[in-house]
């Protein structure tokens, strides 16, 4: 993926908020190379667009000669960071640490120069950690400043527990700015409250305290709630074209013009100037963010399709098989949802009842009606539940 901005975009186009701002202009006029870091929590081994926010501008800013820093936090995965959650994340085995992980620097260096950019365990530091280390951190910071953090103050008013390791969460974030003597730390608005400890953290040390640089967070398909894998609303980076296109087509178009800010480089003022039918707009949007991670050949390959099963009602050139040893010419209800559960359309029978419910799965391009009893199969039959498809062999 390449990327080419100027500054001024850089500095406002997709940024919540930069502190203090006149420091960080100060940094990027002084001509040195900075250091920028960027953290992440291999709990989990998948990224999506909400994270492309900020990977973008990791990018933009390495195009402007600047070197960017990624810590794996395979240490700090063993404890969990809540960020508003009302539970903890629970603790990985070093295998999973290592094997979420590779997953995730594969997606990230789909946006992110891996040539321009270091690689940091958080271990290489925290591997010699002893008590005395540990009691030296925290002597650094009181209960008071952890309890201002917008989450902890909530669960502490309302009784719900925090436990130690995650009030010490925050200070073994710090800990990696200084490690690597970051000169900016770049997360999401969420982690304003880390990253700005990392900071007093760097001053306390004698270092100079980077600048915190934070991106929107990224409202997902549902055009509800933030991007999330556990919401089911997002859309992951390493998703097959037809996918993407598909489910970019899918938001409400009160999103599309945010998408296009934080994920694209068509122009703002091309952005604001655009009208007429909303379905076209999209078809641009999602073109832009194909072409992003596969290339337009992908892209345009990707409209086609998403045009020939949406719009003129036909079936896509591929889709899977579902091979069955034996297929019954009639099937009662019960046995119909084990199908869509086997044959990967629906996660659960309930789920599969409540989408027939909805009328969202098709036969041959015929709706199920809710009060079906039995239905009559054939062999090439085709199962749909919005944008998957099935065969039957």
């Amino acid at each position: 993926m390449s990327v080419t901005v100027d500054l001024d975009t850089v500095l406002r186009r997709g940024v919540a908020e930069i502190i203090p701002a006149d420091e960080f202009h100060r940094k990027l006029a002084s001509g040195r190379r900075l250091r920028l870091k960027q953290g992440f929590d291999p709990s989990r081994p998948d990224l999506h667009l909400g994270h492309a926010v900020g990977l973008r501008k990791l990018r933009q800013l390495q195009d402007l000669g600047h070197e960017v820093v990624v810590i794996v936090g395979d240490w700090t995965a063993q404890i969990g960071d809540p960020s508003g959650q009302s539970a903890t994340r629970p603790m990985l085995s070093a295998a999973e640490v290592r094997a979420n992980a590779q997953t995730y620097l594969e997606q990230f260096f789909l946006v992110v120069d891996r040539a321009r950019a270091t690689v940091r365990w958080q271990s290489e530091w925290y591997g010699g950690f002893g008590l005395a280390d540990v009691i030296r951190l925290t002597s650094t910071f009181t209960v008071a400043q952890m309890l201002q953090r917008e989450d902890f103050a909530r669960r502490y008013e309302a009784g719900s527990p925090i436990s130690v390791t995650e009030l010490l969460y925050p200070l073994l974030q710090a800990y990696d700015s200084v490690a690597i003597q970051a000169d900016v730390e770049f997360g999401g608005t969420d982690q304003k409250f880390n990253c700005l400890v990392g900071r007093e953290l760097q001053r306390a040390t004698g270092q100079p305290p980077q600048s915190v640089f934070l991106v929107p967070i990224l409202v997902g398909t549902d055009g509800a709630q933030k991007m999330s894998k556990s919401l089911d609303n997002y859309i992951a980076l390493n998703e097959p074209p037809n996918d993407v296109f598909g489910k970019v087509m899918s938001i409400p178009d009160t999103l599309v013009r945010s998408y296009f800010e934080l994920l694209t480089d068509v122009p703002l003022e091309q952005i604001d100037g655009f009208g007429g039918n909303p379905m076209d707009l999209k078809k641009r949007l999602a073109r832009e963010i194909v072409t992003q991670f596969h290339g337009a050949a992908a892209a345009g390959a990707a409209q086609a399709e998403f045009e020939r099963i949406f719009q003129r009602r036909e079936q896509p050139t591929e889709m899977p098989d579902y091979r069955l040893g034996a297929l019954e010419r009639t099937l009662d209800f019960s046995a119909f949802l084990e199908l869509l559960t086997a044959a990967g359309l629906a996660a659960s029978k309930s789920e599969a009842r409540r989408l027939v419910a909805q009328g969202a799965v098709l036969v041959d391009g015929r709706r199920v009606p809710s009060g079906t009893q039995t239905l009559a199969l054939r062999a090439g039959a085709v199962l749909r539940r919005g944008r998957h498809f099935v065969r039957l062999v």
